[in-house]
């Protein structure tokens, strides 16, 4: 199968960048299953084992397709494209906007929020981490995400560790901050490491002893939740999108209490690090991701259509910030 995936930013991603991260992995998996792949992606972009051509939001999309494509995965809402077969995967929380009919979801939460039931779980493609040492011994915690995005609750995640005498890492994000107002962090208990790449990322994730993640909006999937319990690591988080389908009371905590989520990090070592390791590799690994994806290509290179209507976020009111409490 000629397989198109098209995005509108650069690949390969060097330290943040989710969706450029997924569509990478995917993109590689396919080809490892014998699939042509060709990206249409942002200016600067490279890969050693597809065609890459750069995407011009200025010209119709219909032209910039290639003739010999069989199916088109984009990453974004488009309109207006006839060309060839298509899937479009939704990323974000796109508010009230309603979307194409051939609309993927990345969890069962964030289908249903929009009136659907197609999803695929996003994935990790482990060898792209250093392997686990699920017998170190663990000295601090961390936090994985956009620190300058206030939904993510960096605060949150800081008063969780410092209340429950953990040290915190927080990858994603600078001790001072200008970007969302005048933010500065003086506690030396919790470190910055700045965006940071794979290989960064795991020696920390193997050092540490649990994800704090109080997400403040619904997450859509949250892939720091799928890399931390990888490297054995429990999560602690809000209950918020995702997080309630992807982290059982097996792999977690979820509340929206800070002192809740502080008093269950005292007793991080009641997880099992090698069954959070395990759930990680058979739950959200790359191949089983890849599989879903060709089920849907067939079923709209059959002629079907995924959704029967269009997605729309049913509830339209939600307050900006979810709640957060003592």
């Amino acid at each position: 199968m000629n397989i198109l995936i098209v995005n509108n930013t650069q690949i390969p991603a060097t330290k943040y960048g989710g969706t450029e991260r997924i569509i990478w992995w995917l993109g590689r998996e396919l080809n490892r299953l014998g699939h042509q792949i060709t990206y249409l992606v942002g200016a600067g972009s490279t890969c050693p084992f597809a065609r890459v051509l750069i995407y011009d939001p200025a010209v119709d999309i219909n032209q910039q397709v290639p003739d010999d494509i069989d199916i088109v995965h984009f990453q974004f809402q488009v309109s207006g494209f006839t060309k060839k077969p298509y899937i479009v995967t939704v990323h974000n929380n796109p508010g009230g906007a309603q979307l194409d009919l051939n609309s993927v979801f990345v969890s069962a939460n964030h289908a249903q929020r929009h009136g659907s039931t197609v999803f695929v779980h996003n994935a990790i493609d482990t060898a792209d981490y250093q392997v686990p040492d699920l017998n170190k011994k663990r000295t601090l915690t961390h936090f994985l995400a956009k620190a300058a995005w206030r939904i993510k609750n960096v605060k949150g995640a800081i008063d969780v560790a410092i209340m429950s005498g953990n040290k915190l890492v927080v990858l994603g994000g600078t001790r001072l901050n200008l970007k969302m107002g005048l933010r500065f962090t003086p506690n030396l208990n919790v470190r910055f490491k700045g965006m940071v790449g794979d290989e960064a990322k795991s020696i920390v994730m193997n050092s540490s002893k649990a994800l704090l993640f109080p997400v403040l909006w619904h997450e859509p999937f949250g892939i720091a939740i799928v890399e931390s319990l990888y490297f054995g690591c429990p999560v602690f988080g809000t209950p918020y999108g995702s997080l309630s389908e992807l982290v059982p009371a097996e792999v977690g905590l979820l509340s929206a209490s800070k002192t809740e989520l502080a008093t269950g990090l005292k007793n991080v070592e009641s997880f099992s690090r090698q069954y959070c390791h395990q759930y990680a590799v058979d739950n959200f690994n790359i191949g089983k991701m890849a599989a879903a994806y060709l089920a849907l290509y067939e079923q709209v290179l059959n002629g079907q259509t995924l959704n029967s209507q269009q997605p729309k976020l049913i509830n339209n009111h939600q307050p900006k910030y979810l709640p957060w409490n003592n």
